[in-house]
Order: C-alpha cells, then sequence, then structure tokens
C-alpha cells in the first residue's frame, strides 16, 4: 500500500523566508526514519535502502506531492530531501558500491551524460535530473548557499548525510548545525595555516563560488562565521590569504565500506 501524504496545519516561517498563513507542510517522518536507522556518521546503508518498501513509497509521496501548498520553506525542506532521496534511489538502481562517479547513463556514445543528468527525480508530478533539482530549483528558487552543506552526492568529500530529514520547522537550525559540521571538517570543509596565510577548502566553494561571494576574500569571509574569534578567523576576515582546494574524495559513503576501512 502506498505510503498516504499528509498536509498538516500552517507552517513557521523562517527568519528569511515569509509563509502565507494558507501554507502547509509535507510529512516527510518516514524518510526521517529510515535516515535514523540506515544514515549513521554520514555512512548509508545502501543495501537496506534498497530492501525497504517504505523507501520505495516515500518516493512515491514525493512524485504525487503538491508543492504549490508549502510555504517557501518547506518547499526548500521538499526539495532538499528528494535530492537526497533520489541519490540514494541512484545508487541502488546501478548497484553501484565504490562510487557515484562510476555511473553513467545510456549506451554507447551516450554513456557520457553522468549521474547528474538522468532523469531520475519523480517529485511533484514532474522528471528531473538531479542537476535539475539542484540548479534549476534549489539554487535558483532560493538563494540559499547553506544548501551546498546539505545535499549530499553519495561521497566522501560531500557534506555528511544528515540522520533526519529537513523539515520546514527546523530547516534554519538544521542548515546551521550542518555548515559548522562541514565547514569545521578539516578533512573536507576547511582548515586554515595561519603561518602559511593559507586557506585549504572544499572544492565545493570552488565549483559554487559565486553562490559564497564570488571571490576567494568573499569566501573567506564567508568561511569565517563557523570559526571562533582567533588567529584563524582574523585571517580568513582580512582576505590576505591563498585560497587552495582541497582534493575530493569520491569513494561512496558507505556504511560497508566504512566498516572495511574500520
Amino acid at each position: 500500500m502506498l505510503l498516504e501524504v499528509r498536509l498538516m496545519g500552517p507552517a513557521v516561517a523562517l527568519s528569511l523566508l515569509a509563509a502565507p498563513a494558507s501554507a502547509q507542510t509535507f510529512d516527510h517522518s518516514v524518510f526521517d526514519g529510515l535516515l535514523k536507522k540506515h544514515a549513521v556518521k554520514g555512512m548509508v546503508d545502501y543495501d537496506e535502502f534498497a530492501r525497504m518498501a517504505a523507501f520505495k513509497d516515500y518516493l512515491t509521496s514525493l512524485e504525487h506531492a503538491d508543492v504549490s501548498k508549502l510555504s517557501e520553506r518547506e518547499r526548500l525542506a521538499f526539495w532538499i530531501n528528494a535530492y537526497n532521496a533520489y541519490t540514494i534511489a541512484l545508487i541502488n538502481k546501478y548497484e553501484e558500491r565504490a562510487s557515484i562517479k562510476n555511473i553513467s547513463e545510456g549506451i554507447g556514445f551516450e554513456r557520457t551524460k553522468g549521474p547528474w543528468k538522468e532523469p531520475i527525480v519523480k517529485a511533484a508530478g514532474k522528471t528531473y535530473s538531479l542537476d535539475e533539482v539542484e540548479n534549476a530549483i534549489i539554487r535558483k528558487q532560493f538563494h540559499e548557499p547553506r544548501i551546498h552543506f546539505a545535499l549530499v552526492c553519495a561521497a566522501m568529500s560531500c557534506p555528511p548525510l544528515r540522520s533526519e530529514a529537513y523539515t520546514g520547522a527546523k530547516l534554519d537550525a538544521q542548515l546551521e548545525s550542518q555548515g559548522r559540521a562541514f565547514v569545521r571538517d578539516g578533512a573536507r570543509g576547511s582548515r586554515v595555516d595561519v603561518n602559511k596565510a593559507v586557506v585549504h577548502a572544499s572544492r565545493i566553494f570552488e565549483w559554487y563560488k559565486d553562490d559564497f561571494g564570488g571571490s576567494d576574500a568573499a569566501i573567506g569571509h564567508y568561511i569565517a562565521q563557523y570559526y571562533p574569534d582567533g588567529p584563524e578567523k582574523q585571517l580568513l576576515l582580512g582576505g590576505h590569504f591563498k585560497l587552495e582546494f582541497l582534493d575530493y574524495d569520491w569513494t561512496l559513503n558507505s556504511r560497508y565500506l566504512a566498516r572495511l576501512k574500520g
């Protein structure tokens, strides 16, 4: 039986996003429960998601959702969850267990589109690619740079997949938590070498440079908000540093691989 999509009560606006009085919320509780069980410390049990009928039902609920009835922050939470859920679905569709980069859609000369171009996301009555969800919907409509700490491309150097679904009611706190955890992760977010005046940052800040201000100095200023007062923050705010980008590890964020390494 398909999961029932429940639309509940009025939404309360994010600090920067006002919600109309008639706005409603979308029920992500099934996805939330699955993430709590099968996404631990950012590592995903893809085999469990593949086995769970509840996950398939959740995807169906996304497909039939009417986002026009959602507040702005509820819509943003909806699309973040849709992106993350369908990334898991994509990995399982191809039974990929090493790296999302191994996936290429089509046959012959057409096998050049890559995983982010495949029209796999069925949400709000239409079909999209992951690339379209991220760039044509989320980045275009919401102008919220913290989404880059919430959208997870199934790789070790991505921000960790949160062990809960995003919701309108908690979205601001969730995005802030993701931003702080990712930026302060020296292996994949950022680290500051004060003595050499070098800032090492995730390639996310290179790929989406315009979303973080468009310049090296602006990126430093953005990163600085997650650092405590001290020499590192002063260097970031001062702008007199060399920006270097960290290597990106495309290994699958798999609990199975994590256990092998452990």
